[in-house]
């Protein structure tokens, strides 16, 4: 299990994530002065030890209603190869010194990672204490697994509301970056779906939301 040390950050990563946050083509709040703060998440473990997995929720009230986003990171003791453009900075770890934080749907380590969890092989961790189970996020599978990863990187794709994961021939992860509270609490995957993660976290009034974060579908890309 991956352990939570409890010192500093420099910068944090909100700062990191109010740079870097209105790069992206599905941010719609007001690039110039982003206002966040972080919402919710979810850790998953890497069986290796060598990367840090967080999905993090940060709502931005920059614009005329709060909107809230999906923004799964992974934080490496070096450069990840060939990953320059999904870099969002480097930090500072009281413990663990430089680290690099890249957009995780660009790391093969998490889309593993995201797939076993969808899958039933692994479980979410609670974002803030060591060795605890998130039982907020749940999951769905049809058929067998596990399903062989075939990850390239250059075939990320980003677009207004979300990101193209492509993770075998015939799927795809479907992660959705704009989050969408579902309207009685249940946050169902689409049908014809073979696979979801749902998570939940805190809007800006105090109440808890909850949404579709990924969905494992079919996707005519070979």
């Amino acid at each position: 299990m991956a352990v939570i040390h409890n010192t500093t950050l420099s910068p944090s990563k909100l700062d990191l994530l109010t740079s870097w946050l209105p790069s992206r083509p599905w941010y719609d709040g007001d690039a110039r002065e982003p206002r966040l703060t972080r919402a919710g998440g979810f850790r998953l473990d890497d069986p290796d030890g060598e990367v840090g997995i967080e999905v993090i929720v940060v709502t931005d009230t920059s614009g005329r209603h709060p909107v809230s986003y999906l923004v799964p990171l992974t934080y490496r003791g070096r450069p990840l190869d060939g990953a320059d453009d999904a870099l969002v900075g480097t930090m500072e770890h009281g413990v663990l010194g430089r680290r690099w934080a890249y957009d995780a749907c660009h790391d093969p380590v998490f889309v593993t990672q995201l797939l076993a969890l969808i899958e039933g092989r692994v479980h979410a961790q609670d974002q803030d204490t060591s060795d605890t189970p998130d039982r907020e996020v749940v999951r769905s599978i049809a058929g067998d697994g596990p399903t062989p990863v075939s990850f390239a990187a250059d075939a990320v794709a980003d677009d207004d509301a979300g990101t193209e994961v492509p993770v075998a021939r015939g799927l795809a992860l479907r992660l959705h970056r704009v989050l969408r509270s579902a309207p009685d609490g249940r946050a169902v995957p689409p049908e014809g779906a073979t696979g979801h993660v749902a998570g939940a976290w805190s809007l800006p009034d105090g109440n808890r939301a909850r949404a579709l974060f990924a969905v494992l579908h079919t996707s005519s890309r070979a």
